[in-house]
């Protein structure tokens, strides 16, 4: 890393823990095979009760279609999370003395390295095979079109033209949805398999959409509003306010936009749907995104608790890099071929404790990363 770093942390001196440590904690419950910190929990949670509460079921599966589960914040608080960071890092070059072109330069870079990323990791790029080819598909790719236009803004515009942009996306993109015509069956259709961002993909994209119910194309528009969100969030960390009053600035937000999503689901009748990204979807995860931000920057930054913080840092100091291996490295096989024989003599603690050395394998691979200095940046 170019920064002076803290001897305690090794984290650069001019950054928020907050921000590492809750990328860190969104990560968390994908590393090690397939959403291995999700089964990690779940597999703890079994022990103790067997079968496990309907709730807990709710929470840890994503909604069918309307409506919006603990599961579903994982994507967008990554969004949220990415453009919390920006800021400091966008000022943190601005000090290097880099110039407005060399970070066009990078934003271009990260944007196109993000987006081949995405499709190496969910797109099948590297099959070679047209017929299994998606081109727009994951995660990594909703953060690029983010941080592209995100990062144009921060560069050419004030705070107040941001927020109107953001306002600007969403509403944009609620227009759009409503009042586009959809062939047979006319404006406001929101559907799993007829809506106008399904649509827009199956024209722009064609045979090289993922056929899910998932959207990107015009979802881009709302992609991008959740990115700005966090970039507001960073924004207001590294104002002038006391700890205090950012603290409470990220409540405030988060109970506004939670309001906000709310009432435009209820009373506006734009349903809260992750799949297609709708705006009162964007507002309610942006809503508790700013609420664990908060918590985190509160208990770790404010208060100065950091130390149970430290396992999720590991792990989003390089949060991109093990998401990309995640897909790669069969964390879990390992973790069979180690412990799985003696798992099957331990009952209810067996699938906990293959899980615990999936996560373990992924995490000690990150902590090696950290311990080297090694964070790869895009």
């Amino acid at each position: 890393m170019s920064d002076s770093e803290n001897s305690e942390t090794g984290i650069a001196s001019n950054r928020i823990m907050a921000i590492d440590a809750l990328r860190g904690f969104d990560m968390f419950w994908l590393i090690g095979g397939p959403d291995g910190g999700r089964e990690l929990v779940l597999a703890a949670i079994a022990m103790f009760r067997d079968p496990l509460p309907e709730a807990v079921l709710y929470h840890a599966e994503h909604v069918k279609w309307v409506g919006f589960s603990a599961w579903d914040l994982v994507m967008p608080l990554f969004l949220f999370v990415v453009g919390a960071a920006m800021p400091f890092s966008f000022l943190r070059r601005r000090e290097l003395g880099q110039s407005k072109t060399e970070l066009y330069v990078k934003i271009v870079r990260r944007f196109l390295i993000l987006f081949v990323l995405g499709m190496i990791v969910q797109g099948h790029l590297l099959d070679f095979d047209l017929s299994t080819l998606h081109i727009f598909a994951n995660t990594l790719q909703a953060i690029a079109v983010g941080y592209l236009v995100a990062g144009i803004l921060l560069l050419n515009a004030g705070l107040a033209v941001q927020v109107a942009v953001g306002v600007l996306l969403l509403l944009g993109y609620w227009a759009l949805m409503m009042f586009i015509p959809l062939a047979g069956r006319g404006a406001g259709v929101i559907e799993e398999h007829a809506n106008a961002a399904l649509a827009v993909d199956e024209f722009v994209l064609g045979r090289f959409r993922d056929g899910t119910t998932y959207t990107w194309v015009l979802s881009s528009m709302t992609f991008t509003a959740t990115v700005m969100l966090g970039v507001f969030a960073g924004e207001l960390l590294r104002s002038r306010l006391t700890p205090v009053m950012r603290t409470a600035a990220l409540t405030g937000l988060g109970l506004m936009c939670l309001a906000a999503g709310w009432a435009w689901s209820e009373a506006l009748g734009f349903p809260i749907i992750k799949h297609v990204w709708t705006s009162s979807m964007t507002l309610w995860a942006a809503g508790w995104s700013y609420l664990l931000l908060g918590l985190f920057y509160l208990l770790i930054d404010v208060i100065g608790w950091r130390r149970w913080a430290f396992p999720f840092v590991v792990i989003g100091m390089n949060a991109i890099t093990i998401y990309v291996l995640n897909r790669f490295i069969p964390f879990r096989t390992i973790a069979e071929n180690l412990v799985g024989g003696l798992a099957k003599h331990l009952g209810a603690a067996g699938p906990f404790t293959v899980w615990s050395v999936s996560v373990s394998l992924a995490w000690l691979l990150l902590y090696y990363l950290y311990r080297q200095r090694i964070f790869l940046r895009i």
